[in-house]
Order: C-alpha cells, then structure tokens, then sequence
C-alpha cells in the first residue's frame, strides 16, 4: 500500500513539473496582460486612440523564446528541470543565460504536487490541494515582482474554497469556512485603515485582503491566527535581514502576499494546529 501510495505520489509530482513550467509562463505573462488591459481601459475612457495589438498575447501565445536573441524554445528545450541542466542554463542560441527560478519553480510545483497527493491520496481532495498551492506559488512570485496579486487568481482560489469546503472535500466545515473567508478579510481591511488612518500612508493592498480571506475559506476561521503569525514573523525577519543587507527595494517596502502565501502552503503541509505548536501557544 505504501508503494503504491509513494508511486502516486511520484507521477503526480512528474505531473507538477510540467505543470510547473506553465506556471512560469503564468508569472511572466498575467502582469504584463493587465497592464495592457488597464492601458487599454484607461485609454477608452480617456478617448484616446488605441493602437491595435501586433501580436497576440497570451498566456499560450505567442511561444516562448529566448528574450535576448528571440529564439523560439523547441520542445526538446522546454522539458521541465531537464532541459536546463543539458543546456546549463543557456539559450542554445545565443548563449544567454536562462534565470535560475525558472527550473527552481518547476521543481518546487513537483514538490508541491508529490506532498499533496502523500498526504491526501488520489482523490479530489489531492488535486484540489494541488491546484491550491499551485496558486499560491503563482501569486508568491507575482506578488514579489510587482506587489500585484491579481483578483484572477485569488477570488478563484477563495471561491473553490468554499465551494471545497461545502463538498466536503478539505475537511473543513462550511461554516467555519465562510466565517474564515470573512474574518481574513475583515481582519487585514480593519489593519489597513487603522494604519492608514495613524500614518497617511497605506501598509498593505487589497490583494492582501483577498488571499488571507481565500485562506481562511481553505482552512477556517481557527487557522487565521497560525496564519498570520508564521507570515508576520518571517516577513519580519526577512524584511530586517534585507534592510541591514540595503536588499529593499525603492520605497523601503515589502511585499505581504508571499509570506502569506508560504504561510498557507506551510498550513497545506503540517496542519495550522502543528504550526502553533511549533511556536509554542
């Protein structure tokens, strides 16, 4: 059984790779299509002409290809973690170097994936909390990018939730996900006025709001504190740790969204009571 289980576990994981690679393209393209699609609106609104697109864009076109020489990736160049090691993390074209997060996100979607279906089997259950920390995964890195967390994502991920949790597929009861997507989102909106309110200036964005709200639909309104205390502390500590270092960015700022996202993924993995036992409360 256990084999059995651990075979599952490593296709579904192999399954995360490629998915993984689609991921990458997810993190590259959906900010640069809603910045066109803003500039778009904005224009429309304005009454200013709006120059027709040259190129499809999306998030299957045009292919991927090397942005320093325009190469176009063959597939052969395109299998997850693979392909990086045979061409050394350069385009085989140009010679130009390929980012090292490219496979490290392949990998860690592999990893994901593998951990979910160990530990929730092959069920619904297991491709849901795949799909879950797929998202989250996404919106980590977007939001580390650009301080975006795109309402594309997570009011999906908030709906399948609750929409989980009243199938019954994530253990949670519908109530307690319901009031968890509630108090998330409440408890980071009151934080963001009161402290726009004593400083003038605004602490977090309404993403924020959304993710903790989505993540308290996944695990109910018991986990938020677990939650919001392991994403506090090691957004803390990272964001002194790059202060000391001269590491921040413009701005002195610091994105939320990705401590709050690796927060829920820990949550997936060890369970939220685990994390508070860890802390010691």
């Amino acid at each position: 059984m256990l084999i059995s289980s651990g075979l599952d576990a490593a296709l579904v994981g192999a399954l995360g790779l490629l998915v993984g690679s689609f991921l990458n393209v997810v993190i590259h393209r959906l900010p640069i299509m809603l910045e066109a699609q803003w500039r778009l609106e904005c224009a429309e609104m304005s009454g200013a002409p709006v120059a027709p697109d040259t190129e499809t864009f999306n998030l299957l076109l045009p292919r991927s290809r090397c942005p320093k020489c325009g190469h176009q990736i063959r597939w052969h160049e395109n299998i997850p973690v693979l392909s990086y090691l045979f061409l050394r993390g350069r385009c085989s074209a140009c010679g130009a170097a390929i980012g090292l997060r490219y496979p490290l996100v392949e990998l860690t979607s592999g990893i994901l994936f593998f951990i979910a279906t160990w530990k929730f089997g092959t069920g619904p259950s297991a491709l849901l909390w795949s799909g879950f920390a797929a998202s989250l995964l996404v919106l980590a890195l977007i939001d580390w990018d650009t301080t975006l967390l795109p309402d594309a994502i997570t009011l999906p991920l908030l709906w399948a939730g609750l929409i989980a949790a009243a199938l019954q597929w994530t253990g949670v009861a519908l109530p307690a996900a319901l009031w968890g997507a509630v108090a998330g989102y409440l408890s980071l909106w009151m934080v963001y006025w009161g402290f726009k309110l004593i400083t003038g200036k605004e602490g977090m964005g309404f993403g924020d709001f959304k993710l903790f709200a989505a993540l308290g639909a996944w695990f109910g309104w018991q986990a938020l504190v677990p939650i919001i205390l392991m994403a506090s502390v090691i957004g803390a500590v990272i964001g002194i740790a790059m202060k000391l270092s001269a590491g921040l960015r413009e701005g002195g700022y610091l994105p939320f969204g990705p401590f709050l996202a690796g927060a829920g993924i820990t949550a997936m993995i060890f369970s939220p009571d685990a994390m508070l036992r860890f802390v010691g409360l």
